[in-house]
C-alpha cells in the first residue's frame, strides 16, 4: 500500500510553504470554507439568500458570492455571522 505524503502534494499542486502561489491557494481555501460554513447554517436556519440578504442590508448577488467563497470583508463576514447567530473566533497563531 502506498503512503500519500499531503505536505508533499500541496508543494507539487501550490508550491512550496511561504511561496506567493501556496498563499493564494491557503486564502482561496480559506474563503471557500467560510463560504461553506454561511451556506450550511443558512439552510439550517431555513433562509434564503434573499432573507439573510435583508437582514443584513445587503443585495442577494452578496450573499452568493460569499457562499462561492469570494472575497469577503471582514466587517460583512461579521454582519453575516451574526445575522446566522455563529460566532467568529480570532485567535494568535
Amino acid at each position: 500500500m502506498k503512503t500519500i505524503n499531503a505536505k508533499k502534494i500541496l508543494a507539487e499542486r501550490y508550491g512550496k510553504e511561504g511561496s506567493v502561489s501556496r498563499e493564494r491557494f491557503r486564502e482561496e481555501a480559506f474563503s471557500y470554507n467560510f463560504g461553506e460554513i454561511i451556506k450550511n447554517r443558512r439552510k439550517e436556519l431555513n433562509m434564503s439568500q434573499e432573507e439573510l440578504a435583508d437582514a443584513v442590508g445587503k443585495k442577494r448577488p452578496y450573499i452568493s458570492r460569499i457562499e462561492y467563497g469570494e472575497d469577503v470583508r471582514v466587517s460583512n463576514l461579521l454582519l453575516v455571522a451574526n445575522a446566522l447567530d455563529l460566532s467568529v473566533q480570532l485567535t494568535p497563531r
